[in-house]
């Protein structure tokens, strides 16, 4: 295998060139902390943009940041940190899940997989934040969309098109997002010992109220004691996260104690440790073991959730916890993988939703579609949108489908 270390965007331009003059196809990877997700590639060669790196502009007063697509994301974070700001839709970290390194994921991967973390309720995902793209496509030509101000909005929605496509459309060589300020304060409120269907109705509630909560997770018992090196203790943990100005903070957990009071046992988090929890549920850490057990990323209607689990439960051993007010749940098979149709079959029993295997072994990623299925309409339109951007199949054939 060879791989292709470029610097620039015109030997990105260069290399993609080459690979589609000679039909041969290339993986494409950052620092590679994801690339156990989708199905194993076949290639002979690898697009390494690891040395493609730097923040090229990047002003505070108007909220916009650009960057080479190899830039790591962990010294984009350090940047907008020293700024007292952040990338607003928290983006996760999959390297420890998946047994790499933290920090290894790149700004270009950020966008390339969609990444979101629990704010999402509250700032939505990548996508949500793009303002423009450089990138060369599968045919090997440079094109870029969007520009670096919130206003230009020309050829927006290609930069959101590029959103999870997994270097299957097109080769990122610039990026640039919107950033916003960091929360002056953040304090979680617990509330301890519930069930999972009570603790699906606190969410509920605390959601529909006016404090604004901007993250909302539960942690069923032991799985509470595997995240912020055990401060949690091993008792269920539900998590509501107010952010803002100290005393608008203050008033809104003071409401959200008055409005669950009922619920179960109360505790207030604040500062490092509340951030060190929302971190560990970002980066899925109770299920970063080092084992290859399989782990599904399972997203669909927060209130069935709790219901799809129990019913997979009686047909397999499954471990589960539950982000974004229980829209999205994380499940590991303790005993090896049951069929992906089971576990979709029960999803459609109980309003829908999808699926995606984001950790398995190699072989048993070969066996079966990682990502949900398309419905046909659906797939139709991706494979033309594939065969516009790379119509000789060059860029990662196959991780997706």
């Amino acid at each position: 295998m060879t791989t292709l270390t470029p610097t620039t965007s015109d030997e990105v331009l260069s290399t993609v060139a080459w690979a589609v003059g000679e039909e041969t196809p290339l993986e494409i990877i950052g620092h590679g902390s994801k690339r156990g997700i989708g199905r194993p590639l076949q290639t002979e060669h690898t697009l390494d943009l690891s040395t493609l790196t730097g923040v090229t502009l990047y002003e505070p007063a108007e909220l916009v940041l650009s960057a080479k697509a190899g830039t790591p994301l962990a010294d984009i974070e350090k940047l907008l940190a020293e700024n007292g700001q952040q990338l607003a839709f928290e983006p996760m970290d999959y390297g420890p899940l998946l047994g790499g390194e933290p920090g290894k994921g790149t700004i270009g991967g950020v966008l390339g997989a969609n990444l979101s973390g629990p704010r999402r309720l509250k700032a939505g995902a990548a996508r949500d934040h793009i303002l423009g793209i450089n990138v060369v496509s599968g045919r090997g030509e440079a094109f870029k969309s969007g520009g670096r101000v919130v206003k230009n909005v020309t050829g927006y929605d290609m930069s959101k098109l590029m959103a999870n496509s997994w270097g299957t459309l097109a080769v990122f060589t610039d990026v640039t997002f919107k950033v916003l300020p960091s929360a002056e304060t953040e304090v979680t409120l617990a509330i301890r010992g519930l069930l999972d269907d009570a603790a699906a109705s606190a969410m509920a509630l605390a959601l529909g109220s006016s404090a604004e909560v901007s993250s909302a997770a539960h942690l069923p018992e032991r799985i509470a004691a595997r995240v912020a090196g055990g401060a949690l203790g091993s008792d269920a943990a539900t998590l509501l996260r107010v952010e803002g100005f100290g005393p608008s903070v203050a008033y809104r957990i003071a409401a959200l104690k008055t409005l669950l009071g009922k619920a179960g046992p109360l505790e207030e988090i604040a500062g490092e440790a509340s951030h060190l929890i929302w971190r560990d549920v970002r980066d899925i850490r109770p299920f970063a073991d080092g084992s290859e057990k399989p782990v599904w990323r399972v997203s669909m209607a927060p209130f069935h959730a709790h219901q799809m689990v129990l019913t997979l439960r009686m047909q397999a051993a499954a471990s589960a916890f539950y982000d974004w007010q229980g829209g999205l749940v994380w499940l590991r098979m303790e005993e090896g993988d049951p069929e992906a149709a089971l576990l979709r079959g029960l999803l459609r029993k109980h309003g829908g939703g999808h699926a995606t295997l984001v950790r398995a072994a190699p072989a048993h990623r070969a066996a079966l579609p990682v990502f949900e299925p398309q419905p046909p309409a659906l797939a139709a339109l991706s494979q033309r949108l594939k065969q516009e951007f790379d119509p000789k199949n060059i860029l990662n054939p196959g991780r997706m489908a």
